[in-house]
């Protein structure tokens, strides 16, 4: 494969984008972020990126790469009961420009089905809704969807063209969101 991609980008570099990872490449070194850090700095000096993007769940960690410009692209888990980016990445990303990709907008699917604690009868939000929620956010660029079938991927397509939340259904998912988040489940 490398051998492969080495010969479309002689010919083709500048049409063509390369996304690829390194997924737990850094266990074992004593100082993670240091090494993450001068790895990053040392790929974009030597040219051989263009552009770096992390995927991290630490979001303090992604807040502080954000500032010094040390990463172009975040991605990120944001929906209406994981809101923590608002305050520890978002503020971070207008000084360089940073992109956002977000991911989990429905949480699993928790955000789609009453959580413990809501009324029976009470509005559930829609994965649509959940997907306009993140991107009413001005800070978040993508939003990636999982459909099942060709009917839900009409369907977040359908809610994408609405458009940004109204300030009362954003205060609705809000809600419903405090409620999913306090009630646990399995995974954060």
């Amino acid at each position: 494969m490398v051998r492969t991609l080495r010969e479309v980008f002689k010919a083709d570099r500048e049409r063509l984008v390369l996304s690829t990872g390194a997924y737990n490449l850094l266990v074992g070194h004593l100082n993670i972020r240091r090494t993450l850090e001068k790895r990053l700095r040392q790929l974009r000096e030597e040219g051989k990126v263009r552009h770096v993007g992390l995927s991290c769940h630490d979001r303090k960690f992604v807040g502080a790469l954000a500032d010094e410009g040390a990463i172009d692209v975040a991605m990120m888990r944001y929906n209406a009961a994981h809101r923590g980016a608002e305050q520890d990445i978002f503020p971070y990303l207008e000084r360089h420009n940073t992109g956002v990709v977000s991911y989990t907008a429905t949480r699993w699917r928790y955000l789609i089905k009453r959580p413990r604690g809501w009324p029976k009868g009470g509005r559930i939000p829609t994965a649509g809704e959940c997907y306009r929620f993140v991107l009413s956010n001005p800070h978040v660029h993508v939003c990636l969807t999982a459909p099942s079938n060709l009917g839900q991927l009409e369907e977040n397509i359908a809610a994408f063209e609405q458009g940004p939340l109204s300030d009362q259904d954003m205060k609705f998912m809000m809600e419903f969101g405090d409620v999913v988040h306090d009630a646990g489940n399995w995974f954060m």
